[in-house]
């Protein structure tokens, strides 16, 4: 009798611990199984479902989830805040127009209530378009000279294909990972729209006024899959390799201020920080200054979960991931500065905004020089670079190569307008094409550090442009038209950061801190020319025809 006891508790036993495993199975599998039954749903377009707080998956280091989150912002709330997008709102709304001002806040407002996966509504007709009729001037369409077989970065030939499928097998990359031209069975128009940016790149400009290729990239960095991520190696802040279901890549860099907020008075440019929106308003900057040396870029809102953690197999990125104690996801990945729990980039709950960069194709195939800008700043808490010091440090440039002949003095004050309508303090080095030698643009790349104050007007940036007295005509008569009242340059770039998706992208202040600055510009340039004369400041880059027609007008 005694003996059937115990066999029946120890049978008992025995059910009640397979009960407890079915049910811990079924706590498990049946989020994920909800999540891909509504996915899967033909047809639906509705937003899903709200879930409940989201759970650490059972493979994350437990270590991580009860350690305290201090955001980056001390707010409560740094990405996809309330607060910081309503202010911005409410700032671009003031700033406009009363019509154009309240549609871009109602339809701001109206895209933050639409899930991810819901379909955008149509943006609100303009009354005016601006920016369409300054790409319509007569300085914006001045034509490229002719370009020969070696101004083309990539002489493609229309006989050659790229297959899609060949990037899936493994003879399409050799074992150190080195790409190739593609080759294949479609025609030139099937390229993706990254391939097609990279084949237009020439000597001149990254790409065209007008090439179709550019919008439908900027599509593609919002809406193509992500396939996988990686940490980028080298920085001082965490940046992300994201690849996409069509073999195209991205830098992405995450949201770390909100965008109102000012760079903190006290801090070094060398250790301010990254922003995301100053990657996106420069590629537009840029476009509107008819200089094109930037890579397209978009803003995209990022599923941490779905579209980092679970794609990437950097173990490193992966090990960071973990569980505020406000439920949201973060992540921290590992850099110079910035990267630990207490600035650790969080979700809401797993949602993070985002600049996407599209890349430059590979240094496999198109090599790029590295060079240290004449101007570049100590990157020392006490010490001063040379050019500060020295107010004849220009004479010394010019006499150097490749400074000495050609156009490069030339591109560096472009360089210098650019950072300084920014405030970008951080070019300390510059990038060309090794291709085309020492006779083609420079690349305008990671401009992250700026946009930092609006507040401020740092003069120290202009100092090229003060102590060389040497400006393109072409970039000086495009400049004297941004500072129009038809052609205000903060209307324009506001016009154009309208159609980010992540839209607004610039706090108001920083918009009218270009219109502010680029009179300093104009300013250093009349004073160059009272000093020097017109034709020893200002370089005819122009045809006759051209410069007839943009005179007069």
């Amino acid at each position: 009798m005694k003996m059937l006891l115990v066999r029946k508790f120890r049978v008992l036993i025995l059910m009640v611990f397979l009960v407890a495993c079915t049910m811990h199975i079924m706590i498990d599998l049946l989020p994920r199984l909800e999540r891909r039954g509504t996915e899967g749903r033909p047809g639906c377009s509705c937003p899903p479902p709200a879930a409940a707080p989201p759970r650490a998956a059972p493979r994350w280091p437990s270590k991580h989830t009860l350690r305290i989150l201090q955001d980056f912002s001390a707010e409560p709330g740094s990405n996809l805040s309330s607060q910081s997008r309503e202010a911005a709102e409410r700032a671009a709304g003031g700033g406009g127009d009363g019509a154009g001002g309240g549609g871009a806040a109602a339809a701001a407002r109206t895209r933050r209530l639409i899930a991810p996966g819901a379909p955008r509504p149509p943006p609100p007709a303009a009354a005016a378009a601006p920016l369409a009729a300054l790409f319509q001037h007569p300085l914006y369409r001045a034509a490229l000279p002719p370009l020969a077989d070696g101004d083309l970065l990539f002489n493609v030939n229309s006989d050659i294909r790229f297959n899609p499928r060949a990037a899936e097998q493994p003879e399409w990359q050799n074992e150190d990972h080195e790409e190739f031209l593609p080759t294949g069975e479609t025609s030139i128009d099937s390229y993706p729209n990254w391939l097609k940016f990279h084949i237009g790149i020439n000597r001149y400009e990254l790409y065209s006024r007008h090439n179709p290729a550019i919008e439908a990239l900027l599509q593609d960095l919002v809406s193509q899959k992500i396939t996988s991520v990686a940490m980028k190696s080298g920085g001082t802040q965490l940046k992300l390799i994201m690849t996409f279901q069509n073999y195209g890549q991205a830098l992405f860099k995450p949201m770390k201020q909100t965008r109102e907020q000012e760079t903190p008075p006290d801090f070094f440019y060398f250790s301010d920080y990254e922003r995301h929106n100053a990657e996106i308003a420069a590629f537009h900057l840029d476009r509107i200054l008819d200089f094109r040396r930037v890579p397209p870029v978009a803003g995209r809102l990022v599923n941490m979960t779905r579209e980092i953690r679970d794609v990437t197999r950097d173990k490193k990125l992966w090990r960071t991931f973990f569980i505020s104690p406000a439920n949201n996801i973060c992540f921290y990945g590992e850099c110079s500065y910035y990267c630990s729990t207490e600035h650790a980039l969080c979700g809401k709950p797993d949602q993070i905004e985002g600049s996407l960069a599209a890349f430059l194709p590979d240094l496999s195939l198109a090599k790029r020089k590295t060079w240290r800008n004449p101007w570049r700043r100590s990157y020392h808490k006490r010490k001063k670079a040379e050019w500060e010091v020295d107010p004849d440090y220009c004479e010394e440039v010019k006499q150097t190569p490749p400074y000495d002949s050609g156009t490069r003095i030339l591109d560096i004050m472009d360089m210098t307008v650019f950072d300084f309508l920014m405030g970008n303090m951080d070019r300390h080095h510059y990038e060309t094409f090794e291709k085309f030698g020492n006779e083609t643009f420079i690349i305008h790349l990671d401009n992250g550090r700026g946009f930092g104050k609006y507040s401020h007007d740092e003069l120290s940036i202009l100092v090229p442009l003060n102590q060389c007295c040497r400006i393109r005509k072409s970039t000086y008569l495009r400049l004297q038209l941004l500072a129009k009242e038809e052609y205000k340059l903060s209307l324009l770039m506001k016009e154009s950061l309208l159609k980010d998706k992540i839209a607004p992208i610039l706090y108001q202040p920083h918009l009218e801190a270009m219109d502010r600055r680029l009179r300093i510009v104009l300013k250093a340039v009349s004073d160059c020319i009272e000093k020097d004369g017109y034709d020893n400041v200002v370089e005819n880059d122009f045809n006759t025809d051209v410069n007839t027609v943009t005179t007069e007008r």
